[in-house]
């Protein structure tokens, strides 16, 4: 059985930018897979390119083992895209905004009818259907917005940070709708940079980086990158104009394997933390740097991606 997705080689330029210049992965019916990176890696053009609205320059989609070809072709209706712009109109009642999106994926009476039941039902807003979206909550909005690419039953869902900006409450809510979708045998694509989303969510992670794949594998395999690796965060005080120094300073030392100075935390990635830590303290005091707060930890999927691109993921 070929995957449900099959992404091979996908580019895209926009002029002189390269926004995603080789892209490659599956996802396999029941699976749920998370593209991670950085705010301008390529993911949310990744997701264009996956969900047909956004024409590739060299690769292919293909679904079921066959090519996505263009905006007509019957194959797209097997996907639901969830942007992460919210596609909703203010002014119309929950139950309208869902009725018209249905009508575009060519549902009618009863049948639309009972999809937008369902899908008011399963994101947890059927005693808001006759209210207007203009008095949503954000994370209702974004509730809505996922039951409005759920209409058709796709099989391939594509959520592009669906998370952005709710509340936690809304945003356990949209887990545990993922999680039922990935019961009922659906295949799902989510992309994000929040760390613990994907560690909660993914069956298995794509982190990309530049418009490429740099990683492709279960949370477990990813760890395995980084088998006795610990991480040394250190709250600075003082002058941040003498950071850009001090970092290089730090990632000169023969025991980091990575450091990043981001909000005033120093953060050392030691491939031995006995070895590792004395030494960025003992540059810390040489170079007459107050800090306040230390604290080592076991690596996790951010010090995996600081290890890799020597950048923490919220660039």
């Amino acid at each position: 059985m070929p995957p449900v997705l099959d992404a091979r080689n996908l580019r895209k330029s926009y002029g002189t930018l390269a926004a995603v210049s080789d892209v490659s992965f599956t996802v396999d019916a029941g699976e749920l897979v998370g593209l991670l990176g950085p705010n301008g890696a390529g993911k949310s053009t990744t997701v264009g390119m996956i969900a047909g609205i956004v024409p590739p320059d060299a690769g292919e989609v293909r679904i079921h083992g066959k090519p996505l070809e263009g905006d007509t072709d019957p194959a797209k209706l097997a996907i639901g895209l969830i942007p992460q712009d919210l596609a909703l109109f203010e002014e119309l009642p929950a139950r309208e905004n869902l009725r018209f999106f249905g009508s575009l994926y060519g549902l009618a009476g009863p049948v639309l009818d009972q999809a937008i039941a369902s899908g008011l039902e399963f994101v947890g807003l059927a005693d808001r259907a006759r209210d207007k979206v203009k008095t949503f909550s954000g994370g209702m909005k974004r509730r809505l917005n996922l039951a409005a690419g759920l209409l058709h039953d796709p099989q391939l869902v594509l959520l592009d940070e669906p998370t952005v900006g709710i509340d936690p409450q809304s945003r356990n809510a949209i887990f545990d709708n993922l999680e039922a979708l990935r019961g009922r045998g659906k295949s799902i694509v989510y992309t994000t940079h929040y760390m613990e989303e994907a560690e909660r969510l993914c069956d298995r992670i794509v982190i990309v980086d530049h418009g490429r794949v740099i990683a492709n594998d279960t949370v477990r395999g990813l760890y395995g990158l980084l088998p006795a690796s610990r991480r040394l965060s250190v709250e600075l005080r003082g002058d941040e104009a003498g950071y850009p120094a001090l970092l290089e300073a730090v990632r000169a030392l023969p025991a980091v394997a990575a450091a990043e100075i981001a909000d005033g935390i120093l953060t050392a990635v030691l491939e031995d933390l006995a070895a590792g830590a004395p030494g960025v303290l003992s540059l810390l005091q040489q170079r007459e740097v107050a800090y306040d707060h230390v604290v080592s930890e076991r690596g996790d999927l951010q010090t995996v991606f600081l290890t890799l691109t020597g950048r923490t993921l919220r660039d």
